[in-house]
């Protein structure tokens, strides 16, 4: 397809530098979703229909609880959802132009032969990837072969490159020695594997680091041209770009120029105020959401328009600069206003002790049934948490406390006076539901089971080491990834980036509770209250979920002297819900969420990559 670079190659070297000069300066929310935008709810749970309440007004009588509505209605959306996949050829083209308004790509035969073989599932939903390469459309093939290859000079980004047929994994700034290659890399160069003698010659810039790289100003894709790319490259390559901040910035003031100049985030006062504003946000959250469920947390951030948000993200505290050119970079999953291309994890298509469901470490194969698996009858009720104290950076420093892990655990680790509002049908089974003010120290000690297991980065927690272990909980047994099993929750929340972990967690018999704000290659394969169970960024509708599907605790039954405390305790109709989830999630993960379900939207992806860097791209597309 190509050999390198063209003849305007010392000009478009002038392209790295910008990433240097723009990098302070922020970027663009460089991906534009077709027609659509992101809610400017921000981390309020989406769940207009449903019961909510604030503390000390009156409280609406309950007669049906929100969750089986919520549940029965994932069920039909991805009954509906699988019902209308194509069953040949001809109908896939047809429903590709139907949504896209152009042909497919050409080879796009080759991959309905493979999805066929492979009993691909989920042959038309692939609107993610149209969604990732939409903003490179404005480029001309030339400009985007190189692109992709000055992509090459940054930092922790390596080229998996296609040269006749044949793919191989690169790092041109450390050298081409494997050991160089980030495992990102080569797990892409494994997913390619099978179709590799497919492809054209392309290069893949991989990003190796867990946290979304491009971030592209406002103004940059109002008018695209205003300023060439090329000079970010250039000022890389001669050595002057640093790939941290240093002190000289911060993600958030990159991120906030990529949001409309009207909207809060522009302006600075709103966007710094650290203080008040925040303490107010989050005792608003505290006291609206105990009884909200939202419907699906991944699509619900408005950044720009909520901009004290930001201080519960640990994403906005990278010490990794960003880029604020329209590159294409290929990441493992993407948050708001990001314009990475989504790609499989290689933590879920690879197989390791620490992210595999199944995997046997000494036979190197993997297991039907996990060794450590445990029947559900015996797993414990409580909600399980285990990780490390990692969640940011710390550009600036000082923001720690309120990562999402830290937040999550302290939440749980919490034994002060205050009191949680508790919703639950009393007597169990019935549908009269009763209010009760639960003292946290008693609530936490009868549903959490959540702590951290290794520190990591306690110097950039307020307080330092001492600090860290003072506010949160910590077990020193250390948890392997099958204890888990042991548990009817597994709670999966982001660290630096997204959780490597949730493939895993679906393919055990446990049901998961996923908070959070990033969109992965899977996002429109799966469905919330189905599959796993959504929980917003505040976490405190937690306490509620698990009163729906194990009961109330002892502690709120004793506050309202319920009858419950006088019968033998038997399973409930919420905890065939929950096995229900459970099942669902291990039975979507061995149908849909398979490693060739991950090859094949790669393969598809793939294809509308190479009509990208073609000259001439209509000369690429497929017709029947």
């Amino acid at each position: 397809m190509y050999n390198g670079l063209s003849g305007n190659r010392a000009g478009l070297l002038f392209l790295v530098v910008v990433i240097i000069a723009f990098t302070e300066g922020g970027l663009w929310v460089a991906r534009k979703r077709a027609n659509t935008s992101f809610p400017d709810n921000s981390l309020m749970s989406s769940a207009s229909n449903l019961m909510s309440f604030r503390k000390g007004h009156a409280r609406p009588e309950i007669t049906e609880h929100p969750i089986p509505t919520l549940m029965a209605e994932a069920e039909t959306k991805y009954r509906d959802l699988l019902a209308k996949q194509s069953r040949t050829l001809a109908e896939a083209v047809k429903e590709y132009n139907r949504r896209y308004g152009r042909n497919p790509p050409q080879g796009f035969d080759d991959w309905w032969r493979f999805a066929q073989e492979n009993h691909v599932v989920m042959i038309d939903e692939y609107d993610n990837i149209n969604e990732d390469l939409a903003p490179f459309w404005t480029l001309s093939g030339e400009e985007m072969r190189e692109r992709a290859f000055l992509a090459g000079n940054l930092p922790s980004i390596d080229l998996v490159r296609v040269r006749n047929g044949k793919a191989t994994a690169v790092n041109i700034r450390d050298g081409p020695a494997s050991s160089a290659v980030s495992a990102r890399a080569r797990g892409f160069l494994q997913i390619i594997e099978k179709f590799q003698d497919k492809l054209p010659d392309l290069d893949f810039p991989i990003n190796a680091m867990a946290e979304g790289r491009i971030l592209v100003p406002w103004e940059q894709r109002v008018r695209p041209n205003m300023t060439s790319g090329t000079d970010v490259v250039q000022n890389e390559l001669s050595g002057m770009y640093s790939p941290d901040w240093r002190g000289e910035g911060n993600v958030w003031e990159a991120y906030r120029r990529t949001c409309d100049p009207g909207t809060p985030a522009r302006r600075l006062f709103s966007s710094s105020r650290a203080g008040s504003s925040v303490s107010r946000a989050s005792h608003l959250i505290a006291s609206t959401q105990e009884f909200v469920f939202a419907p699906d947390v991944s699509k619900n951030y408005s950044f720009c328009e909520n901009p004290w948000a930001h201080y519960d993200q640990g994403h906005f505290f990278s010490d990794w600069r960003t880029i604020p050119v329209l590159f294409p970079i290929f990441s493992p999953a993407q948050a708001p206003g990001y314009a990475d291309i989504r790609i499989p994890s290689h933590y879920y298509y690879g197989q390791t002790r620490r992210y595999t469901y199944g995997y046997d470490p000494v036979n190197l194969i993997l297991k039907e049934v996990d060794g450590m698996e445990t029947p559900w009858e015996m797993k414990s009720d409580k909600i399980f948490w285990r990780g490390a104290s990692t969640g940011g950076g710390s550009s600036p420093p000082g923001f720690a406390a309120q990562y999402q892990r830290h937040r999550l655990v302290r939440m749980a680790s919490d034994k002060s006076n205050t009191t949680r509002t508790l919703v639950f049908a009393d007597p169990p089974g019935s549908t009269h539901y009763v209010y009760v003010e639960v003292p946290t120290v008693e609530l936490n000690a009868d549903v959490m089971d959540v702590a951290f297991v290794k520190v990591v980065d306690w110097y950039n927690f307020p307080g330092g080491l001492d600090g860290l272990i003072a506010a949160h909980r910590f077990d020193d047994g250390g948890v392997n990834l099958g204890d888990h099993w042991r548990h009817k929750y597994l709670v999966d929340v982001d660290g630096m980036g997204y959780s490597g972990r949730f493939f895993a967690f679906l393919e055990s018999d446990s049901a998961v509770i996923k908070s959070t704000v990033y969109r992965e290659f899977f996002s429109d394969w799966i469905q919330p209250w189905l599959h796993y169970i959504p929980l917003s960024q505040s976490y405190q509708e937690i306490y509620n979920i698990h009163a729906f599907f194990s009961g109330a605790p002892l502690s709120a039954l004793q506050a309202v002297n319920s009858t419950a405390l006088s019968t033998p305790r038997r399973p409930t109709d919420g905890d065939r819900r929950l096995r229900r989830i459970a099942r669902a999630g291990k039975q979507w993960k061995r149908t849909v969420g398979r490693r060739v379900d991950m090859e094949a939207y790669v393969y598809r992806l793939c294809l509308e990559y190479a009509r990208l860097l073609a000259d001439d791209r209509g000369a690429m597309d497929f017709e029947l």
